[in-house]
This record gives structure tokens, C-alpha cells and sequence, in this order.
């Protein structure tokens, strides 16, 4: 259930807001890996999900790009 509550906030977004939206979750999986090298993570099941969450992030980019799905590029 939480996965399509999800989606469906994605796709109400701008693409704007979604390459920011990238960015920081990039930066967050950055430095959860650059603290799992050095000490251990409180919650480390987090590092996967959040690569997850960039990937359907920058396929629904991808998908208004190709005007796949009756997705338009939104500015």
C-alpha cells in the first residue's frame, strides 16, 4: 500500500521538483555509505531502498521524456 501512495505523489510532482527530489536522496545514499565504511548505520536497510527510490524516481523522469505511459514532461 505504501508503494502506490508513493507513486502516486511522484507522479503529481514537476519534474523540477523530482530532479531535486534526486539529488538529495543521491547525496543521502552518498553519505550513508561513506558512514557504513567508517561506523556501523542504525537502520543499513535504508542504503537499498533509497537506490530504489532514485531508480523510480529517474524512470518516471525517463518515461515523461518518451512521453511513455500518457506521461507529459511537466516544467
Amino acid at each position: 500500500m505504501k508503494h502506490k501512495v508513493r507513486l502516486k505523489e511522484l507522479r503529481e510532482k514537476q519534474d523540477s521538483e523530482l530532479v531535486f527530489d534526486i539529488r538529495k536522496a543521491e547525496r543521502e545514499l552518498f553519505d550513508m555509505r561513506f558512514k557504513s565504511s567508517s561506523e556501523a548505520l542504525s537502520n543499513p536497510s535504508r542504503i537499498p531502498k533509497l537506490r530504489r527510490d532514485i531508480a523510480r524516481m529517474r524512470t518516471m523522469l525517463r518515461e515523461r521524456q518518451l512521453g511513455l505511459h500518457g506521461s507529459a514532461p511537466r516544467t
